[in-house]
């Protein structure tokens, strides 16, 4: 799946993607003549057959692992290492985050079926799930902006992953929590809903099996046969759908990482977009098979150590 869609996506990206664009806006004009020598060292002369530049491409990926160029000359080897590690950070606090109070909030509604505390966390999630990004993330910021004007200090950074006066470990690992503090929010904010109302719908279809029945009926009270017995087997779609989840916020936070100056994988892929970057395209494209690859390996893992009866079948 990985070598496919990484290789459909260079023959995709040489055709709609022009990299003499760049150099257009250029003064002196150069000639297409210059413009094809100086993307010749880059793989990326479009005179050159499609043939010839993807072999010349899929022996550097093989053989040295190297990815190419962007039509600029920056390695995209080292673009893609710096922004992962960038993109790390924010995707996994809130995807834990946005797992760990979607379920609770499933579990713990469910059990109080029409109750005001369902009604008044389903009201909830369903604002949340309605709210765009971009607003979420906007109102945020001017709160962050009006808490600074009140305290007179900065308490968490709008921008930027860390300052770049700050140095030495404590202040420093201080300083990148209060620039992570507010994009975590926003996109835990605007993820969790869906976690929650997928717990509790699943929930509620478990309440009333025979298993649960079963629990009940040696003497748990109605919300220790859940958590005991219902849960575990309503956790397995739910893990299935985070670990999927996890390539689509990797290169799908593009707005949060727009708004907050965060330079990770979503804001990466679209600079390739707009600068014409070939390479760089496929690079995030293969990324985002990859970690499509390791959700479904996830997915699998969960639900053999949640489900007794596949580890049972296997056996």
């Amino acid at each position: 799946m990985i070598v496919m869609a990484t290789n459909l996506t260079y023959v995709l990206a040489s055709l709609l993607l022009d990299p003499r664009a760049n150099y257009l806006q250029q003064r002196p004009p150069r000639s297409p003549q210059e413009i094809a020598r100086a993307l010749a060292p880059y793989n990326l002369d479009p005179n050159t057959p499609l043939l010839e530049r993807w072999w010349r491409w899929i022996t550097g990926v093989v053989g040295h692992w190297n990815w190419g160029t962007s039509p600029v000359g920056d390695s995209v080897n080292i673009q893609i290492a710096a922004r992962v590690s960038v993109s790390a950070q924010l995707v996994l606090f809130s995807l834990i985050l946005s797992t760990v109070i979607g379920v609770s909030l499933g579990v713990y509604t469910a059990s109080r079926q029409y109750r005001l505390a369902d009604r008044f966390h389903q009201a909830l999630s369903v604002i949340a799930l309605n709210i765009p990004v971009v607003v979420a993330a906007l109102a945020a910021v001017v709160l962050a902006i009006a808490l600074k004007q009140r305290l007179g200090t900065t308490l968490l950074y709008v921008a930027g992953t860390q300052s770049p006066t700050v140095s030495g470990f404590w202040p420093l690992l201080i300083d990148r929590i209060q620039h992570l503090v507010l994009p975590t929010i926003v996109l835990t904010a605007t993820s969790y809903a869906g976690n929650h109302l997928l717990q509790r719908t699943l929930l509620l279809d478990t309440i009333n099996s025979d298993y649960v029945r079963m629990a009940r009926a040696k003497g748990l009270t109605r919300r220790q046969a859940i958590r005991r017995h219902g849960l575990r087997t309503c956790l397995i779609p739910v893990a299935t759908y985070v670990a999927f989840a996890m390539p689509a916020v990797f290169t799908g936070s593009v707005i949060i990482e727009k708004i907050f100056a965060w330079q990770g994988m979503g804001d990466y892929f679209m600079q390739t977009i707009s600068n014409n970057d070939v390479h760089g395209t496929v690079a995030v494209a293969a990324f985002g098979a990859l970690m499509t690859a390791v959700g479904a390996i996830l997915a699998d893992i969960v639900a053999v150590a949640l489900d007794p009866r596949v580890r049972a079948s296997r056996a």
